[in-house]
């Protein structure tokens, strides 16, 4: 790891470069996003602006992050569509109420931040979280799709305005359509374009810019009409974006006369609640990706961002939060220091004065798709089914919670969904509500230090997400590089959320040098096999074995080899492979074990959970993967089918730094394989005749050297018996092979 950045203005000094490099990057897709969301809020665009500046120049001087970057985003759009719905009293100073709303949100963040209640935000359901992001994704999709597509709806319910879509898609307008459909088509398949021009700018940008073009052909600048297939169409500039000639003249200020209303005071706790969770989540995702391994003090983050949102709020700007996209792309281009965050508003304020007459020629409908498109990820039908993998009844938090947000509001959709979630959890248990309060906060869970230096956290009663703040508290006495077991054997119930902060105790603990080991669950079970999943425990019998497991363990007692069908969270060897330094891997289990006897070479094949993505965009995938480690040292390489990460994931992200290598004189070969690594020579010299051959004549594999050991697998899913099988016949046949070879 390089050298920790210097803070303050010792790191702005040492740092401008490479963190203004970054700016660049992250203003250029600042400045549509943060004009788009500011539109499908219903407010200014210009509030946009005002709020990723505001984001990036005040929050850098009072924040607890490092290389996150602050600003508006599609999470706030919701809040700031139901304050100007609540509020709307006809005078038009509705957006100015909700700024009014804005602004002692912000103070209350502030006092929360002061009073060390960030980890707050730890106690509210995950799955319920989810829920409320898919509704703003529906939200988002219902209000877009009509300025995308040309048409309008007057209703003011979002089922209704997603109805009408389909009802008014015979009248939607061609000009604004093929405008829509051009940008949806660039944001698809932007990063499958080849030519380097195309990645000059991010994919937003694009969409912007070539735009612009449409309207001039299409004369977006005098109203107008225009006939398609002998129907007449108007066009005119009601179709561009509106904004100020001076900056001055967008500023607009907060209005308190209905801070004495219900509605005011719902949509204060709306703004607070999702900004201050959405913050924090995606803080600490930042976290994980920081090359630095710093960490973020939450609690003086939260104090920072409420401070910006008052300081936007009174200007005219929408509530702060840290941006997860954004805050990716700082990384990715190199952001060192928090100061890349107040370049990029910086950057965005003259980029904005600078290309205002430009940005009048842009045609709505163009932020319009940018944000159609994250309303539909927001809400697509995998954001379902991974509910539905992490367990039945989350996928139940979920659906309920997304419902009743739609048709009610964030806020009691929030409730309604941590309320829902307590019921069921109170089912599950099979307790009396008293039993169930007394087991969550009279539980009897102790932390207790063993003289050797470890840990025992001995977890009792029910371990759901209002039980979070107790264990924190407990968390926080463990010194850094400990090492820790974590016992759950006497838990009634184990709930996701719970699992989720044990799980991401482990990870940071680990980070620091320590071992930690989650045990105690094997008497436990749950509706699916995802590894946080819910898990009851209503009885002392051990946890059956599934068919497969059954099967696993009669090859290892055929066979002599070894089974066992614990989950395992000791998975520091497998982050020694570039597939796992990327990608959070969090256990394996179905452990089955051997040796190549007459080889002296092992080789274990396990289930393993990783997970792809950060925050809210987080994916979990399991497969079953083999390693073979051998009493030798090899090149270091990465082999795959040609194209399978095409369609899996990013390719280019997974395999930076490494060069692709094609071998001449056997073309089946490189046409098959995608073949990479750092010491051209040395792979060259690696992979002779025979060992190639042996490549070309069986099943194509996922293959990856550290040096002393490869890790093998298929696709992304668990492997059958008869697959496991062919996976250790695989293996010992290449083992062979390699160690025949001489070094």
């Amino acid at each position: 790891m390089e050298t920790r950045p210097k803070e303050g203005i010792q790191g702005l000094i040492e740092n401008w470069r490479s963190d203004l490099i970054a700016a660049v990057s992250v203003a250029l897709i600042a400045l549509p996003l943060s004009l788009g969301i500011a539109l499908a809020a219903g407010a200014p665009a210009m509030a946009g602006i005002f709020s990723a500046v505001v984001g990036g120049v005040v929050t850098t001087f009072y924040r607890g992050g490092h290389i996150s970057v602050n600003g508006p985003a599609k999470g706030v759009i919701g809040v700031i569509l139901l304050g100007i719905t609540l509020m709307d009293d006809g005078t038009g100073q509705a957006f100015n109420y909700v700024l009014a709303a804005v602004v002692v949100s912000g103070a209350i963040q502030v006092l929360l931040g002061l009073l060390k209640l960030g980890r707050l935000a730890d106690i509210f359901h995950s799955s319920v979280i989810h829920g409320i992001l898919a509704a703003i994704g529906i939200i988002i999709f219902a209000k877009q799709i009509h300025v995308a597509l040309g048409t309008h709806s007057d209703s003011s319910s979002i089922i209704q305005n997603l109805i009408d879509a389909v009802v008014y898609l015979p009248q939607a307008n061609p000009f604004v359509v093929i405008i829509s459909l051009a940008g949806l088509l660039l944001l698809l398949y932007h990063s499958k374009i080849s030519l380097r021009f195309f990645h000059f700018l991010p994919a937003p940008m694009w969409v912007i810019a070539l735009s612009i073009p449409f309207a001039y052909a299409f004369n977006f600048f005098d109203q107008h009409t225009l006939s398609f297939f002998g129907k007449a169409y108007e066009v005119g500039p009601h179709l561009l974006l509106d904004i100020p000639d001076t900056i001055k003249d967008s500023i607009m200020h907060p209005n308190f006369s209905k801070i004495d209303t219900l509605d005011f005071w719902t949509t204060v706790f709306s703004i607070l609640i999702i900004t201050s969770i959405e913050s924090l989540t995606i803080a600490k995702a930042v976290d994980k990706i920081d090359p630095y391994k710093r960490k973020t003090d939450l609690d003086k983050d939260l104090t920072g961002i409420g401070l910006s949102t008052m300081a936007a709020g009174l200007i005219g700007g929408m509530p702060i939060i840290a941006v997860i996209i954004r805050s990716t792309v700082n990384v990715h281009n190199g952001a060192k220091t928090r100061w890349s965050n107040m370049y990029q508003g910086l950057l965005l304020l003259l980029f904005i004065v600078v290309l205002s007459p430009i940005m009048r020629q842009v045609p709505l409908c163009a932020f319009a798709i940018l944000l159609v498109y994250t309303g539909f990820k927001l809400a697509s039908p995998s954001v379902f089914k991974q509910a539905y993998n992490q367990g039945t009844e989350q996928l139940i938090f979920f659906i309920a919670t997304m419902i009743l947000t739609l048709y009610t509001n964030l806020l009691i959709g929030l409730l309604g969904g941590l309320l829902l979630a307590l019921v069921i959890h109170m089912l599950l248990a099979r307790l009396s509500i008293s039993q169930f309060f007394r087991m969550v906060y009279n539980s009897r869970t102790k932390l207790l230090k063993q003289p050797d230096g470890s840990f025992d956290l001995k977890i009792r009663g029910i371990a759901n997400f209002l039980g979070i703040l107790k264990v924190d508290k407990l968390v926080a006495q463990i010194p850094p590089g400990a090492n820790v077991n974590i016992d759950l054997s006497e838990t009634r119930l184990v709930g996701m959320t719970y699992m989720d902060y044990l799980v991401e105790f482990l990870k940071m603990q680990r980070n620091t040098g320590g071992s930690v080991f989650i045990t105690g669950l094997d008497s436990h079970v749950s509706s699916t096999t995802y590894n946080r999943a819910l898990k009851i425990s209503l009885s002392d019998s051990a946890a059956k074995l599934s068919q497969r497991q059954k099967r696993l363990r009669n090859l290892a007692t055929k066979k002599d080899y070894q089974f066992t069908s614990h989950v395992d969270w000791n998975t520091l060897y497998l982050k020694k492979f570039h597939f796992f330094e990327i990608r959070p891997i969090e256990r394996k289990y179905n452990c089955l074990k051997g040796t190549f006897n007459d080889l002296n070479v092992s080789w274990e094949i396990a289930d393993v959970t990783f997970n792809e993505g950060q925050a809210f965009t987080a994916e979990t995938f399991n497969t079953t993967l083999m390693v073979i480690k051998l009493n030798k040292k090899i090149p270091i390489f990465t082999m795959e089918k040609e194209g399978v990460f095409d369609k899996i994931f990013d390719r280019v992200i997974a395999f930076t730094g490494y060069k692709d290598i094609d071998f001449e004189m056997y073309p089946d070969f490189s046409r098959k394989f995608l073949l990479k690594g750092k010491r051209e020579s040395q792979i060259r010299s690696f992979f002779t005749d025979e060992i190639i051959r042996f490549f070309e004549n069986h099943q194509i594999y996922h293959l990856e050297s550290n040096g002393e050991a490869l890790l093998i697998f298929d696709k992304i899913k668990l492997a059958r018996t008869d697959e496991t099988i062919k996976f250790i016949n695989y293996g010992e046949e290449l083992a062979r092979l390699l160690v025949a070879k001489t070094p």
